[in-house]
């Protein structure tokens, strides 16, 4: 479950070793408590509404866009496009209605999406990033530093970056008790995190810390967690259904989905889950956000026939 706002740290980290407790003695295959499953999401009317993240009440477009195309060494190919080209594609995004932004201090993004949102309504975008943080104390610089990069006085969205291994709580736990705190100064409205691996998926399924987690989806197992999607689809079904927002990413498998068909059916496969909350499309120009957002409203229209 998502840990609600009156949750202690104290009890946060007991509920937490109970879960990773009963993770291990499972082997990974616990099945969530017995309550209610969160209800399935709602296919949107369009590919810009507004959707909810999970129990979180962070609300973004379905579709956002992200910043981190071959993000490395605090560079990606958003970001190599230089300022001046980075803003018109962002404020094309905007226009166009897209409001969630996905940035990471890998990538290098936090001083061009400050430069391109110059002038816009705090209220208008929402920005989630991301942390390597282990311990407090550089969560706490980096969440800092973050701010004045960004230019705001809070972060939507702040998760663990890149997940690798089962026991990744045991590694950070400083790191999630400051993130806790932030969250309760209203520095961050939410944090969770981003996994590579089935490992670290089943235990950010299971683990209350993770009110959002932004996953590898796609009907072809591309750049993915697991080559079997299926299996990727019911750890995100375990984590909508315990109300954790579930954020999408790799749809079309980072760009190796070059034929429309391919990235037609990928579009239809995670919008009929039904668990996927919404999903980042790493954007390189105004004209490959009219076609996603044309074809996301292709797929939604299909689905509902």
């Amino acid at each position: 479950m998502t840990p609600p706002l009156n949750l202690n740290r104290r009890d946060f980290f007991a509920q937490t070793a109970a879960a990773s407790a009963a993770l291990a003695a499972s082997g990974g295959a616990i099945a969530s408590a017995a309550t209610a499953p969160f209800p399935r999401a709602s296919l949107p009317k369009t590919s810009t509404d507004k959707v909810t993240l999970g129990k979180s009440g962070v609300k973004v477009s379905l579709i956002g866009m992200g910043t981190g195309s071959v993000g490395v060494e605090q560079a990606s190919n958003q970001t190599r496009k230089g300022v001046k080209e980075f803003t018109r594609i962002v404020r094309h995004a905007l226009d166009r209605g897209v409001c969630f932004f996905d940035v990471a201090d890998q990538y290098g993004s936090h001083v061009y999406l400050r430069e391109a949102l110059k002038g816009v309504d705090r209220d208008k975008y929402v920005i989630q990033t991301k942390t390597h943080a282990h311990d407090a104390s550089t969560a706490r610089t980096h969440l800092e530093r973050y701010l004045l990069e960004l230019g705001v006085d809070h972060i939507d969205i702040l998760l663990l970056h890149c997940m690798t291994e089962k026991d990744w709580p045991a590694k950070n736990q400083g790191s999630m008790e400051y993130l806790m705190k932030a969250r309760e100064q209203g520095l961050i409205r939410a944090h969770g995190t981003s996994c590579h691996g089935m490992d670290p998926l089943r235990t950010s399924a299971k683990n209350p810390f993770v009110q959002i987690d932004l996953a590898r989806i796609n009907p072809e197992g591309l750049i993915m967690d697991d080559r079997k999607p299926d299996e990727v689809a019911s750890e995100l079904q375990e984590m909508h259904d315990s109300g954790k927002g579930v954020v999408g990413m790799k749809i079309f498998g980072e760009g190796r989905m070059k034929e429309a068909d391919r990235r037609d059916a990928s579009l239809r496969y995670v919008l009929g889950l039904g668990t996927v909350d919404a999903f980042i499309i790493g954007f390189e120009s105004p004209e490959q956000i009219d076609d996603v957002l044309k074809k996301t409203d292709e797929a939604i229209g299909a689905l509902k026939k």
